[in-house]
């Protein structure tokens, strides 16, 4: 089985939405491996995008150093909150001779066009197709404004397949002149090289349903590839109602969070939601999934001293199983578990023993699936000192950011990211060699 989720576009560190976006996909994985498949995971990480660039020429670094030292932080916040690493974490930047074929068969089969150093994809040539996956039409679409050279394109609503060299970016040689992937042709080529030309599922939030992924199927498919042949997206995350945004200075990183919650219990909080719904990010919603958690902790940890810490059921409950097979339904799995719990604290208090035991085994079972069984070799192994390289690089990532808002004498967002460290019980001092840090003293 193949499965293909739209990863990182670094030009900043993580925020809890894209950590919440990989935990959910984690849950996808570790389940559907847990049903008997052999899943073969791909994870992009989109390191050349206009963003990035913009991010690099506003810090006078270069663009690669910004892909590098964020999708880093990425990857430790992954790694933190229990995510199993992806089989393949392909990088757009070492993949330009696979999109110069697709664009070649694209130009060949007559959907897509050169103007003034791009290439474009004609979506006219595949309107009747165009629009299916968002459930829109062609004439109800709005112009791309994805370059520079909008005037050259037949249609407007085109869009950039590879977009020409301009003086100060990264390009690369084609047979249509020196210049940079757009990003939808990005996934297209990297999905089909490691899945093949068709695949079971592609993931993504659910802001990518239109454009990126339209824009994949069109190419994809026009190319002659079935492409992928499910589709999850993820709901977005909100901060107390309002969409996390750097001018409004309510971004939450996971800095923040490690020192609200430990990581097994910022997992549990992020995979709780149903993946399709839109999620509100609060201190009391976080602080229930604490509760939440230690209640399962608890009885696991009661039970080990009487019984034994044993080894997880074969099986999940088949009401646990259920839920997971309609559509990924973790809310109902998690009803599950913690019916089990609530049975188990009740056969400890009986003195049941082997009642003991077979609770025992289905929690951690059913908390194995989803990342959370707490005699993990995952959480056992992230307490205290452990903690601390990766609290040192995502705060180093922090202050980075706080220092280039200074640099643009955005103050506003400088403040912010410093109250949410202060938040997560980090202190910032600024001295003349520049920032320093340390944990907040009791």
């Amino acid at each position: 089985m193949g499965m293909y989720v739209c990863g990182a576009t670094p030009q900043a560190s993580p925020h809890i939405g894209h950590l919440r976006s990989g935990v959910i996909y984690d849950v996808l994985l570790r389940w559907l491996r847990a049903s008997g498949y052999e899943v073969t995971f791909a994870r992009n990480v989109t390191d050349v995008d206009d963003k990035i660039i913009t991010v690099a020429a506003e810090r006078g670094v270069p663009w690669f150093a910004v892909a590098e030292g964020n999708q880093r932080v990425f990857t430790q916040g992954y790694d933190l909150l229990g995510c199993l690493p992806p089989t393949i974490e392909p990088r757009a930047t070492g993949h330009v001779p696979e999109m110069i074929v697709l664009i070649r068969r694209l130009i060949e089969k007559g959907h897509a066009y050169t103007a003034a150093g791009d290439v474009y994809f004609d979506v006219k040539s595949w309107a009747d197709h165009y629009g299916e996956l968002s459930n829109q039409r062609l004439e109800n679409m709005r112009p791309t404004g994805d370059t520079p050279n909008e005037d050259a394109k037949r249609d407007p609503r085109d869009f950039a397949l590879w977009k020409g060299a301009k003086p100060g970016e990264p390009a690369w040689e084609t047979p249509w002149g020196d210049g940079r992937p757009g990003w939808h042709l990005e996934c297209s080529a990297m999905a089909t090289k490691y899945l093949g030309p068709v695949f079971d599922i592609h993931g993504g939030g659910v802001d990518l349903i239109f454009p990126h992924h339209e824009n994949e199927i069109a190419q994809s498919r026009a190319a002659g590839d079935g492409f992928a042949r499910y589709w999850l997206h993820n709901g977005l995350l909100t901060v107390d109602g309002e969409k996390m945004s750097k001018s409004v200075g309510n971004v939450v990183l996971l800095p923040d969070l490690l020192g609200k919650a430990r990581p097994a219990e910022i997992r549990y909080y992020l995979a709780s939601a149903h993946y399709r719904s839109l999620m509100d990010y609060t201190d009391a919603a976080l602080a229930e999934a604490v509760s939440a958690y230690q209640r399962i902790e608890g009885f696991v940890t009661r039970a080990s001293e009487v019984v034994g810490a044993g080894e997880p059921a074969a099986a999940v409950p088949e009401a646990f199983a259920d839920a997971m097979n309609d559509d990924l339904g973790v809310p109902q799995a998690l009803a599950t578990l913690h019916e089990t719990v609530r049975e188990g604290n009740s056969a400890l208090a009986a003195g049941d023993e082997d009642a003991v035991r077979g609770h025992l085994a289905a929690v951690r079972a059913m908390a194995g699936v989803l990342g959370l069984d707490p005699l993990s070799e995952q959480w056992s192994l992230t307490g205290g000192d452990d903690l601390r390289p990766v609290v040192d690089a995502l705060v180093a990532v922090a202050l980075e950011q706080r220092q280039a808002a200074r640099a643009r004498k955005d103050y506003a967002s400088a403040d912010a990211i410093r109250d949410g460290l202060s938040a997560a019980g980090i202190v910032v001092e600024d001295t003349p060699h520049g920032a320093r840090w340390e944990l907040k003293r009791d």
